[in-house]
């Protein structure tokens, strides 16, 4: 969508990918921000607005024109079916052995209406990001430049405080949880039973890799190693039975939507331990030639993965283009 636009309107957004927007000269720019130094940052815009964002788009509203002509957008619309039906196939594709996508795309068939979801960076921002549609009466929260690990726990447990209505679900990598995560779970524990609703849910993505950056690391071309990359294994719903909490161990994609049913029932906080594939690949809508290049590069000077990455890969390109032939 960006990519064909010839108008860019960036709201209160800092986008840190700028290879994602359009090249510089084919569109024109407004960017509104309450921060004077990110208009601008990431692409040249013309007009550069600085303050609140509602206030500022009540202002612009009476002096915008309707256009009669939506193929540009019914074009957008129909590219964003053919989006939902790639992420549909792909979330069933067969992983080891859990599809990380399957235990977001499930989550999202069964998010209450007014419930609080929060996702910590890494893939955990990319499942999040592509499989989970909230609602009118729903809310998100996410680390803004998808860079600081652990925010999910904080924002979840920040969440439950400010609203004790409503059920939180945390999505968090094993990295981020083992980082403080689990510390956190001791002030969930002392205060839970004053929550109205007591659903506080945590998803662990149990990979014991720091997923992301391995990614990362083969896209500039450097195979990934484990001193740096490699999360110590660990009990995680053993460790949240011991806070008294349900704690669930997944470790069949056959049972991932019943964890999720059960944990959305219970009357206490619940930690799903399920043990997910760190090598699914977290495919964005295109791919670069220079990521494609940087990635064979890794594998073939040694990354202790190669085989399975190239395997799973291979199934999410598969399912990819057979989503795009069919719709």
């Amino acid at each position: 969508m960006m990519q064909d636009c010839d108008t860019l309107f960036m709201v209160g957004s800092n986008h840190p990918y700028a290879e994602f927007l359009p090249p510089t000269g084919q569109a024109r720019g407004v960017q509104i921000d309450l921060s004077a130094a990110h208009p601008s940052l990431r692409y040249p815009m013309e007009v550069n607005l600085i303050g609140d964002a509602k206030t500022t788009l009540a202002a612009l509203l009476p002096l915008l024109h309707q256009t009669e002509d939506l193929s540009w957008q019914n074009g957008a619309a129909d590219a964003m079916k053919t989006w939902d039906a790639v992420l549909e196939r792909v979330a069933v594709v067969k992983a080891n052995p859990i599809n990380p996508r399957q235990v977001f795309h499930l989550l999202n068939e069964r998010l209450p209406e007014n419930v609080i979801v929060t996702a910590d960076a890494g893939t955990t921002a990319d499942w999040y990001g592509h499989h989970i549609r909230l609602g009118a009466n729903m809310m998100g929260n996410l680390s803004g430049r998808l860079a600081a690990m652990l925010a999910a726990m904080p924002y979840a447990v920040s969440a439950k405080f400010s609203h004790p209505d409503r059920p939180v679900v945390c999505t968090i990598g094993d990295g981020a949880f083992q980082m403080l995560g689990m510390n956190e779970l001791i002030t969930v524990k002392r205060h839970w039973k004053e929550w109205a609703d007591p659903r506080f849910i945590v998803l662990v993505l149990h990979n014991n890799d720091l997923s992301q950056v391995s990614w990362e690391m083969r896209e500039a071309g450097d195979p990934r190693y484990d001193t740096s990359q490699l999360v110590e294994e660990m009990d995680y719903a053993g460790y949240a039975q011991l806070m008294e909490f349900t704690g669930i161990r997944v470790e069949d994609p056959d049972d991932v939507a019943q964890a999720w049913d059960t944990a959305f029932a219970s009357d206490r906080p619940v930690l799903l331990d399920v043990v997910t594939d760190p090598n699914v690949p977290p495919l964005p809508g295109h791919i670069t030639y220079e990521q494609a290049k940087g990635i064979m590069t890794a594998l073939a000077h040694g990354d202790p993965a190669a085989g399975a990455v190239v395997r799973e890969s291979l199934r999410s390109v598969a399912a990819e283009l057979f989503a795009k032939v069919k719709n």
